[in-house]
């Protein structure tokens, strides 16, 4: 976290042309669109009934916007909105299988964020809030289908957990800014399979850590 804040202050360093007077206080909304990169650092468990098998989920860079209302010159709240989609790949017993499902993740995150220097081009922030994931059009692959003997259904149970942040502002002009931003955020699941009658399951913790960078508003 210490190393991420010191690259973007010192590449903030090389914008310095930014607008005298520029600033943000109390008051001011300020949105951000950025390009993400979601990257679990995942730990499964076995699925229930198959000996020696794991999973795991890969990457995904999509969008992200983000609000943020400033409560007083150094305190802001932050609401984070994305969808992403993630393969499910099959590990251990099951690793030859590949890629076993599919899933898009909605996972909106609150934080509430402290603003070091409101006054400065250059704003580091830190924040902590509460991240509330919904998992939807998860699909099963045909490698899956094809080992487990039939059409197979997928569900992912919901996850609520903490999430961490750090990042900085950098003056463009007196209004925009761009943006360097990364989280890590608590986020643990429960898949469902179904096979026919056959029930299995798997318990996988996701945690991923999304790095971002983009551009902002202030108004």
């Amino acid at each position: 976290m210490r190393t991420f804040l010191s690259v973007a202050t010192a590449a903030a360093a090389m914008l310095s042309a930014a607008p005298a007077g520029a600033q943000t206080q109390a008051g001011d909304w300020l949105v951000r669109l950025r390009g993400i990169m979601v990257s679990p650092t995942e730990d499964s468990g076995p699925v229930s009934g198959i000996a020696g098998s794991e999973v795991g989920v890969g990457d995904s860079v999509m969008p992200e916007i983000d609000f943020t209302y400033l409560v007083t010159d150094h305190i802001g709240a932050e609401l984070i909105l994305a969808t992403t989609k993630h393969g499910i790949t099959g590990r251990g017993s099951i690793g030859a299988l590949d890629q076993i499902a599919d899933t898009w993740v909605l996972p909106p995150t609150l934080t509430l964020q402290y603003h070091f220097a409101p006054r400065s081009h250059v704003r580091p922030y830190v924040g902590a809030g509460v991240n509330y994931t919904i998992f939807y059009s998860a699909d099963a692959s045909r490698s899956l289908e094809g080992a487990l003997g039939g059409e197979t259904s997928v569900k992912l149970d919901e996850s609520f957990g903490y999430a961490l942040q750090a990042g900085v502002d950098v003056d463009v002009t007196r209004k925009f800014f761009v943006n360097a931003d990364i989280k890590y955020i608590d986020m643990n699941t429960t898949a469902h399979l179904a096979t026919g009658a056959t029930r299995r399951s798997v318990d996988v913790d996701i945690n991923p850590i999304v790095a971002g960078v983009g551009i902002g508003f202030r108004f």
